[in-house]
């Protein structure tokens, strides 16, 4: 199937989608397009013991697409410039600090955390992994996806600094945590240097060198924008950015999306503010919103249809299953050890331990990162405890969290 034929199916049935969940459902777009997705996944793989020939078409679609390229190096650069513009850059500066500890040691911390209960786990349930493979698995499920929370947080009425606490860090972590998968990846591949300084290096080249790239990608923009007043050709040199940056990042093997959220940041306060008129303000932002809800709108879908193509079996749920709790208790821990640190310095939320665990949604970073691991005989299993985590944070969790938040402000009343 050719890509003009594909992206037109996965556009229609994204838009249909919408209007059923805006017309009839009345869900959070995220939610309601994955979760009309699902439903349809479900509904072809049982009507296909009736016309096999039906489920062997959609199957070749989501076949011929590639998600883990769809999303990392196409739709990716897009979402976290989109999602950084709209962040205020001084809101950011007052959380930094527990920002840049749990998209850092939380990440890190994860990552081993998860994978060894899930090493020590399995085997209970009749499933065996090494321990490298539980590893990968912690660290594609550990980061909070940028995408989902903010998708969510725009509907749910968080405080201010509570929203700036999970958007700040679920933009940034996402970074960390592809670099972390790199790494594990490249020990299960054999060429990979477990040497602390080769990780240090590497994350100093990626993070550190993607963000200062970023910047100055987003201060050149700024003294184009600056030196002309003309919102066409202005919405054009952000789309150039991200596109461009994007692809000039990933080649200099810099973290491309830690470079679009600065670059997002940096045009979205500083830009704003001084390169803007009010008409190139108001045009350039809308323009942004509407890729942003576009993209998310076939993110989702595509995630809903990505069940027609998993390998499921009882083990492979029953670890899915098991997954959860773990995914989301080692969350609460590395959520709760930083927030009651840094309490004799700072002022939280009330109850933000619960919400910040609870609301640390994942997505389609995660089960892009889990489709890219090569085929061995941990993969398959892998994916299904990706999928289910996901499917479940974005349902379950992304449906409670305005509720939850509600709750928790009333009971400091």
């Amino acid at each position: 199937m050719d890509v003009l034929n594909t992206a037109a199916i996965l556009v229609t049935m994204s838009s249909i989608f919408m209007y059923i969940n805006v017309k009839f459902i009345k869900l959070p777009n995220a939610i309601g397009l994955m979760l009309i997705a699902l439903i349809m996944s479900l509904c072809l793989l049982l009507s296909g013991i009736l016309f096999p020939a039906l489920v062997a078409h959609y199957e070749i679609l989501i076949y011929s697409i590639d998600f883990n390229k769809t999303l990392m190096s196409g739709m990716l650069s897009f979402l976290l410039f989109a999602g950084a513009l709209h962040v205020d850059i001084n809101d950011l500066l007052e959380q930094k600090w527990i920002i840049s500890i749990m998209a850092t040691f939380g990440v890190v911390g994860c990552t081993f955390l998860i994978g060894a209960v899930v090493y020590y786990i399995l085997p209970l349930i009749g499933l065996e992994i090494p321990f490298i493979f539980a590893l990968l698995f912690g660290s594609l499920i550990s980061p909070t996806d940028p995408i989902a929370v903010l998708g969510i947080l725009k509907q749910v009425g968080a405080p201010k600094s509570l929203e700036t606490k999970m958007a700040g860090e679920s933009l940034f972590n996402d970074g960390v945590g592809v670099v972390v998968f790199s790494v594990i990846l490249g020990i299960v591949l054999g060429h990979g240097d477990i040497s602390f300084s080769h990780i240090s290096l590497l994350f100093f080249e990626e993070a550190i060198g993607g963000a200062a790239f970023g910047g100055l990608l987003g201060w050149i923009v700024y003294r184009l924008l600056k030196s002309i007043d003309h919102y066409q050709t202005e919405i054009l040199l952000t789309v150039a950015l991200v596109l461009g940056g994007y692809s000039l990042a990933t080649y200099l093997h810099l973290s491309g999306p830690i470079a679009m959220v600065i670059a997002g940041l940096f045009i979205g306060n500083h830009g704003k503010s001084f390169a803007m008129s009010k008409s190139t303000h108001t045009q350039l932002f809308s323009f942004w919103e509407l890729i942003d809800e576009f993209l998310n709108s076939v993110l989702f879908v595509l995630i809903g249809l990505e069940v027609l193509i998993l390998t499921f079996s009882g083990q492979y749920l029953i670890a899915g299953i098991l997954a959860i709790p773990i995914v989301l208790l080692s969350r609460g821990i590395f959520v709760w050890i930083p927030i009651n640190l840094m309490k004799k310095i700072h002022t939280f939320t009330p109850h933000v331990v619960r919400i910040l665990t609870w609301g640390g949604l994942r997505g389609g970073i995660s089960v892009a990162l889990a489709l890219s691991i090569p085929e061995n005989d941990s993969r398959d299993m892998i994916v299904v405890m990706t999928y289910m985590v996901v499917v479940f944070s974005i349902l379950v969790q992304g449906l409670t969290m305005k509720p939850l938040i509600q709750n928790a402000l009333k009971e400091n009343l």
